[in-house]
């Protein structure tokens, strides 16, 4: 009787959400890279400029920081204009089905076009401003009035806004040189990954590379979830796939970070469904972005090395008694940025690598994306000068913060280091890794596995 009734409208949406239970608040934790900041830092919710439980850290009084050296992922975007072609495709399926579900979702006004293509939304814009406001509070000293800010930013349009909306979260009170500062374009940076011929001939534009990823999409979890999603929208199995599976379940993701409400997509999808997808998701990042080939975080260490010697530029100024030409930079890439220059340096690796077949094993795994970088992740170290030190290499010490809170340092567990101490255990990629040479393609013609 339901089916009969062909509802459309709001009335349709109402249907469906009568139909399948809403469960974005049990999905959210599940959007790999698409989740919103609020996920890692869920006592924004409440007050987006609160510095959260622990903001302190274990400091001595007698430290002083000299230098802020952040990376930051862009704030929050619309889809790509791929995935919104996909969205189109899977919406137009659907006009011509008759039961709850797909009529619901016909009815559901499809907003999204083509030209906002990977756009900053405005909420990326107020996650980028509410994130310079709570560092400049958590770090009143290095955001002093007429402090140099060095702005930089991949040549993306949605890192260039993220860069001018973090400067306009500053306020016009601090005085970094006329009340614009501009945001430099530095790719070679920002955007590594594009100047690495190695990674992209080898993993960028390598169907190969990703033989794990298109394994999971034909393997048994993803075959339940689409034949379930299948089911709900009276389609045909053969007429759905794991790409047009996944739009459904990031348009639940896009709707909640852009728009901060449930989307009726999200009704097609269980928690358990939503962990096998972030799991595709996540296999993705770690065999393109992560731990799967080292040439993924390599090609990473002409980023890492940037930031070794700002920070020797910091100290050697400040032993000279001479001013910090740089107290704070800030830059702004992408995810692609960031899980590369994190898995570079260690953090978040499993003991057993993700791969199609261990979906089971991998439930408790330390490598997840929506953890690591949702929109407007950030990385940043911080370099501090401490009085009264022990020795002349206590003098120094940094610590470091992903998405604010601090990370522990792997070579001692802690969460300060001496900057000899952290130089010491990085020295083999700060010394030789050369990224000429890492990204260059070999000369002899291997196929692109053994390569890896």
């Amino acid at each position: 009787a339901v089916a009969a009734m062909a509802p459309c409208g709001e009335a349709a949406v109402l249907m469906l959400l009568l139909v399948l239970p809403p469960a974005s608040a049990g999905l959210s934790g599940y959007f790999g890279t698409k989740s919103r900041y609020e996920e890692v830092n869920p006592h924004l919710v409440l007050d987006p400029l609160s510095l959260g439980p622990g903001a302190g850290g274990s400091l001595p009084a007698s430290c002083a920081p000299l230098q802020l050296r952040a990376v930051l992922r862009h704030g929050t975007r619309y889809p790509t204009a791929g995935q919104i072609r996909r969205l189109g495709e899977l919406h137009a399926r659907l006009l011509r089905r008759a039961c709850p579900a797909a009529a619901a979702l016909a009815a559901w006004p499809m907003w999204y076009e083509e030209s906002l293509d990977g756009r900053l939304a405005p909420q990326g814009r107020r996650d980028m401003e509410q994130l310079a406001r709570r560092m400049a509070a958590r770090f009143p000293a290095l955001f002093a009035a007429r402090r140099r800010l060095a702005l930089a930013s991949s040549s993306k349009h949605r890192c260039l806004q993220s860069g001018a909306a973090f400067r306009r979260g500053l306020g016009p009170t601090l005085d970094f040189g006329g009340d614009e500062v501009e945001v430099e374009v530095n790719d070679s940076l920002m955007r590594f990954f594009d100047h690495c011929a190695k990674f992209v001939a080898l993993v960028e534009e390598n169907d190969g590379a990703m033989c794990q990823v298109n394994a999971f999409k034909e393997g048994p979890e993803m075959k339940k979830v689409l034949e379930k999603v299948a089911s709900a929208l009276c389609l045909p199995v053969e007429e759905l796939n794991a790409d047009l599976v996944q739009v459904a379940f990031l348009t639940c993701s896009y709707e909640l970070a852009i728009k901060n409400v449930t989307s009726p997509w999200c009704s097609l999808f269980s928690e358990e469904d939503a962990k096998v997808l972030e799991y595709l998701n996540d296999l993705k990042q770690y065999w393109k972005r992560g731990y799967g080939y080292d040439i993924n975080s390599r090609s990473s260490c002409i980023l890492f090395q940037d930031i070794f010697q700002h920070l020797d530029k910091a100290v050697e100024e400040s032993k000279s008694s001479k001013p910090i030409s740089s107290p704070l930079i800030v830059q702004v890439g992408h995810a692609e940025t960031l899980q590369p220059l994190l898995a570079l340096m260690g953090y978040f690796k499993d003991d057993e690598p993700l791969l199609a077949n261990n979906y089971g094993r991998q439930a408790q795994r330390q490598f997840r994306s929506g953890r690591i970088v949702p929109y407007a992740a950030n990385l940043v170290f911080v370099l501090y000068h401490c009085d009264h030190a022990n020795a002349s290499q206590e003098e120094y010490q940094v610590q470091l913060l992903l998405n604010e809170k601090l990370l522990s340092f792997h070579h001692s567990n802690e969460t300060i280091s001496t900057y000899a101490d952290l130089k010491d255990y990085y020295k083999d990629i700060l010394e030789n890794c050369h990224f000429k040479e890492e990204c260059e393609l070999p000369k002899v013609n291997v196929t692109a596995v053994d390569e890896l």
